[in-house]
């Protein structure tokens, strides 16, 4: 059966599904700051939002993890329905011709869930961004930038148009890889706005000045780990975790047989840019890159991590950092050793994101010293620092 890969007729029914979604926490936050200002009740709401925005990442992973991908073949419905309950009959034909393929009732309700999530938090971000520039109309005081939450409400469209392009073209691994790091860029904006809407409503302590090699050094970090997550998207997008199972080596060699045509963008799920089946050398390279990469990547962030624990400002995170890290070594060698196992896989995904979360909090709530600034001077700012967060 023949079934159109965009079919715009169930739309206003799973935008009303994520606006109900939305609507349950949206009224819990605004009954508990019922009896404080518009602007804590805007970083209630920023905070909300961010929270269910890593849960979407996480959920998204599973997701993939999952193959449910394709468990709903069209967008933005399932079969131009609503819910997989309306296509139970399409799904029940799918599965009968392929017991485990791509479309089954577990996996349709899988995608349709992460859809309707999706939308409960694009239906927040709508909120944040109406409240910001109402904030800005109304208020005597201009404390918030509405631009922020614009910019936010145009990205997750885009996430959204990903996110279709993702079913219309069968899990393309460049757009899969791009739609989880827009997932990640997402993330990291809303702890941006959480940070400022903080600071605004006195949450938050202002800026605080660090050494300037120390801000540049957090965003090389930050840079860095954009990058390994990238690999990783590749890695899981082309389904090449297992090309290796042991550690630390690779297929009992420091130095396996590899082909670089698994690092070609854009082709199709399992084919090189010729249209033939990807090699398993090929899939060796995915994954041996996103190894070595990773022992990089962790040795650098250790070294920011230890630096950072030692400084009072950054004390918590840095902590924080030191213990996602150990957190990522051990979910990716569970990958490894353990055969992908999906908490594993699913916990790999959002600590990536916790630490990119953690680094733009960082950076969101710091400055670098404006000129270099003598011994005595940098230990005078240090003992008047205080923690990011008010007592």
């Amino acid at each position: 059966m023949q079934t159109s890969l965009i079919d715009l007729s169930p739309a206003i029914s799973v935008m009303v599904a994520g606006l109900l979604l939305a609507v349950g926490p949206l009224a819990w936050v605004m009954f508990r700051k019922r009896s404080t200002g518009p602007l804590a009740r805007f970083h209630a709401i920023a905070m909300l939002t961010l929270f269910l925005t890593f849960d979407l990442v996480m959920f998204g992973a599973f997701t993939r993890l999952t193959d449910s991908g394709l468990g709903c073949p069209d967008w933005p419905g399932c079969y131009g329905q609503s819910t997989p309950v309306a296509a139970h009959a399409d799904i029940a034909a799918a599965q009968a011709q392929q017991p485990t393929g791509p479309v089954t009732h577990g996996k349709a309700w899988i995608e349709m869930v992460h859809r309707y999530l999706a939308t409960g938090v694009g239906v927040l971000i709508i909120v944040l961004t109406l409240s910001a520039w109402r904030l800005r109309w109304t208020a005597e005081q201009n404390l918030l930038n509405p631009w922020l939450p614009s910019t936010i409400l145009i990205w997750v469209c885009l996430q959204g148009a990903f996110g279709a392009l993702t079913v219309t073209m069968k899990l393309f691994p460049a757009i899969v890889s791009l739609h989880l790091l827009g997932g990640y860029t997402l993330l990291a904006l809303l702890v941006w706005q959480a940070i400022r809407s903080g600071q605004a409503n006195g949450a938050y302590k202002p800026l605080h000045a660090i050494a300037r090699t120390t801000w540049l050094a957090i965003w090389a970090a930050l840079a860095l780990l954009i990058f390994q997550a990238a690999s990783g998207a590749w890695v899981s997008t082309n389904y090449a975790v297992l090309a290796c199972t042991d550690f630390p080596q690779c297929q009992g060699q420091w130095l396996p047989p590899m082909d670089m045509q698994g690092f070609e963008f854009w082709r199709p799920l399992g084919m090189n840019s010729l249209g033939e089946p990807i090699s398993f050398q090929a899939m060796t390279a995915i994954h041996w890159l996103h190894r070595s990469l990773a022992m990089l990547t962790a040795t650098l962030l250790g070294l920011l991590a230890w630096h950072c624990s030692r400084s009072p400002v950054l004390q918590r995170h840095g902590r924080a950092l030191g213990v996602l890290i150990g957190l990522q070594l051990l979910t990716g060698l569970s990958n490894v050793v353990l055969g992908w196992p999906i908490l594993a896989a699913v916990l790999h995904t959002g600590g990536a994101g916790a630490m990119i979360a953690v680094l733009v909090w960082v950076l969101a709530s710091t400055r670098p010293y404006a000129q270099k600034a003598t011994d005595s001077t940098m230990q005078h700012d240090t003992r008047h620092l205080q923690p990011e967060y008010s007592e």
